[in-house]
Parts: structure tokens; sequence; C-alpha cells
């Protein structure tokens, strides 16, 4: 194998994130998520590593399908409370050079205008760093908190998100021209007017007619991350997105969702080279084997399922304290998360799962794989992954915070590094940049965004 391996943490502006229960954990720091030393630590610690961004989750509403309500989820802080994850990205980009941050966004809550805005000015403040992960949410919990009955149909929200990307496009690359700031003190003039173009946007969903309230920034248009494995996700992403997260329990389930993502895009006519998939895994290590193995026992024992099966009925939508622990889950379609039910039923069909089975495997790291074992031996099973589902890197889990993450930049890095299998340091530029190369500060043809810019006025005429 000869590509290198990319690294982004997977974490949420919440306590303990995918792993429910491992907050007791004597060793773990998650529950003061709503302290900044926290976010700031751990933002060292991850440049550190060289890993290339902190992939933070989020999600409007609560988990209340376990039970019929809230209770479970508030309980066993499965993912409740969550604060805002882009309160979190100025403070960490301040002390760090390097590090990207991709943060979920739900677009169907928000207008486009005041979000673009908000995304202009995070590339600002973080020169070029930030990256958006485009969902459209999955939870009737946060439709009824934004005023709905429910949410929109699971491929109907796909049709808005169309809209949605539309105008955020317009404004980030339409409005303003690259030499439209001339910050010209001597003639008084900061901006010429004619390089500044009105969006007008009259669409079934979204109605626009204003101009992009923030200057041109770094990257314009963030990276664009994307996570849905169903036909309309995939084709959704194979559009649009230049990072797809894709989760899934083994190889099997993963490698044919990564060649369809591939071969959608590459039908659309974009090169499926300029698309970077990751898989999330979670990665526990010792310096001996039995230490590894040690750890996970470990942590074990402070799974929590119902936590975990709060969470895994919020992602599928089906209620599964109505199931006996023993019993088989069978393949449920509705308009929450489709990915998620997929995984224990469909997606590989010599897999059946009980309950108690998916419970413990959520338990720690969610639905993707664990890893134990030395760092060589995780550099074995992580090389032999990237092989066979032919993802670009990794998501990476925890177990607990920052003790996962601290043993992955100590441990595993320099031996990743050792096999020429991770960037010895980090590229120059953008976040776009790091992940592409020079000169891909901005989206390239085809991507649609780029049918939206202006060409070249003339310059500001003389008084």
């Amino acid at each position: 194998m000869t590509k290198q391996i990319r690294l982004n943490a997977f974490a949420m502006n919440c306590v303990a994130h995918q792993s429910p229960g491992l907050w007791t954990h004597p060793d773990d720091r998650s529950s003061q998520y709503n302290r900044l030393s926290y976010w700031l630590d751990l933002a060292r610690t991850l440049e550190r590593g060289r890993f290339d961004g902190l992939f933070l989750a989020d999600v409007l509403g609560v988990y209340d399908v376990y039970g019929g309500n809230v209770d479970a989820a508030l309980r066993n802080a499965a993912q409740v409370p969550v604060n805002d994850p882009l309160m979190l990205v100025s403070a960490m980009a301040s002390v760090t050079e390097h590090l990207g941050f991709g943060v979920t966004c739900t677009l169907s809550y928000e207008p486009p205008y005041t979000f673009a805005r908000r995304m202009s000015t995070l590339d600002h403040l973080t020169d070029g760093r930030i990256g958006w992960n485009i969902v459209t949410g999955y939870l009737d919990s946060a439709a009824r908190g934004m005023g709905k009955a429910q949410q929109t149909a699971h491929d109907d929200r796909y049709d808005v998100a169309e809209e949605y990307m539309e105008v955020v496009y317009r404004l980030w690359e339409g409005s303003w021209e690259d030499d439209a700031v001339l910050r010209d003190k001597a003639a008084g003039v900061f901006t010429d007017p004619s390089r500044v173009h009105r969006v007008q946007h009259d669409g079934e969903h979204y109605t626009v007619d204003a101009i992009h309230l923030a200057e041109p920034s770094p990257q314009r248009t963030p990276v664009l991350y994307q996570a849905g494995s169903s036909l309309r996700g995939k084709l959704f992403a194979a559009r649009h997105a230049e990072c797809v997260f894709i989760s899934g329990p083994s190889a099997k389930v993963i490698a044919p969702r990564v060649a369809s993502l591939r071969a959608l895009t590459a039908e659309i006519g974009r090169d499926p080279s300029n698309i970077l998939i990751f898989s999330m895994m979670t990665v526990i290590l010792g310096r001996t084997e039995d230490e590894a193995r040690a750890k996970h026992a470990d942590y074990r024992r402070y799974i929590n399922h119902e936590g975990a099966l709060t969470l895994m009925s919020g992602w599928t939508g089906v209620d599964f304290s109505t199931y006996d622990l023993d019993q088989k889950v069978q393949h449920v379609l509705n308009d929450a998360g489709r990915t998620a039910m997929d995984n224990i039923t469909r997606a590989d069909p010599d897999r059946v799962w009980t309950v108690r089975e998916v419970a413990e495997h959520v338990g720690i790291g969610g639905i993707g794989p664990i890893i134990i074992g030395t760092p060589a031996q995780a550099a074995d099973a992580i090389e032999a992954w990237v092989r066979e589902t032919d993802v670009d890197g990794l998501n990476l889990a925890f177990a607990i915070s920052p003790g996962t993450f601290e043993d992955v930049v100590d441990l595993l890095v320099p031996e990743l590094t050792r096999r020429g299998l991770y960037k010895a340091d980090y590229a120059a530029g953008t976040l776009r940049e790091k992940l592409f190369g020079a000169g891909h500060a901005r989206l390239a043809a085809p991507h649609p965004a780029t049918t939206f810019r202006h060409a070249h006025t003339p310059a500001l005429a003389a008084e």
C-alpha cells in the first residue's frame, strides 16, 4: 500500500459521544466538555500527532425514541446535554497552526444566508481550516423543537439540501469577486461596489435577495464533508462532497459502500480521487498486547447498555426498549437515519445481530470496528483495513478522552510514520490544500460550486 493514511479525531461537544457510560471511567475527562481548557488541550494533542482534523459531530434534538421519552438519554448522557460545536473552533484554532476542523451543521433548520456568514467568519478566523459536514437531520425531536410536527421525509430532505447548496454556493462563490476588497486608505475606499453582486434566488424552499455579508475568505466554500450512505446520500455526496464519512462494523460492510460511491462520482463526471473517504474506527493501544487487552477489558466494565441502545434507537428510529436483549434485530425502513439500521441488518447478510450484541458493540466507539493491540499490531490491522476497503483515512472515535487520542499520538503515529503510511509533517496552506495539495485553496471545476463565480469586472473608476 502506497497511499498515506489520513486521521481525524471524532468527537462531539457533549459527554462521551460514541461510548455511553465511559464518562464514568476515572481517566475520562469528557464530562468537562463544557470547559474550554478541555478542548484546547485536545486540539494541542491532535496537532502534536499531526491529525488532519477534528471532526465534530452534532445533533439537533434529543434521543427520545428509546422508551418513548427523553429519560434514558438524560440519565445516561446519551449525546445530551450537547453544546454548539461551532463555538469551539476559534479557540482551538488560536492554539494550533495546522489542525483542520470539520463541523457538523444541520441545514434543515438554519437559513442559508446566516449560515453562510458563520462559515465564512470561521474560515477567516482559522486561516482557511474550516470544513462543513453537511447533514439534513434524522430526529423528529429536532423538528418539533423547530416548530414542525415531524421531520421531512428522508428523500425530500435531500431535495431541500440540493437547493440549500445552490444558495450557499452563490453566496460564497458568486457574491464577491476576488479583488473586490481594496483596503485603499489613500482613496478611502474599502470595497469596490462594482465587484460585489447581489444573490437573487427564488426557489421552492428558499428566497434570497442579498449580497453575502462576509468578504472573500481563504477557501470561500469550506471543505465539504458528507456522511449519508443511503442511495440519495451517496448521490448527494458524489455531487458535492470532498470528504465522505462512512461508518460500519466490518470491511465487508464498508468496502461495497466505498466502491459504490467512487463509481457514482465517476458517473457524474468528477474524478473519484477528488473525494477522500474516511471510516470510523476505535483503536485501543498498549505497549504490549496484554496491556491493550487489559485496557479493553477495563473499558468494557463501564459500558452502559441502556445508553448504547438509546443512541441506536435514535439513529434507527426503532425503540429498542421493546426488544428482548436476545432478540434478533430485523430491518425497519423509516425516515430516521438509514445507514445505522443497514449496518446491523442487511449490509452483511452473513451476520445476524441480537439486541445485546448491538449494545455491547455500540458501547465502545459506536458502530465502527475496534482494533486492540500493540502499535505494530494496530498498524498491521489498519493497513489491512485500508487495503480491503479502499478508504483514504479514519475517523477515530474514543473509548476515553483524551487518553485514547494520547495513545494514538504517542504510540500509533510513530509506527505509521516509520512505515511511510503517515505524513512526517503538515503541508502548508488551507485545510483544502493540506488534503488535496498546493494550489487547491478553492474548489475546482467540475464541482458545481464553481459555476456560480463571476468573471472579472473592470476596476472602480476614478472620481
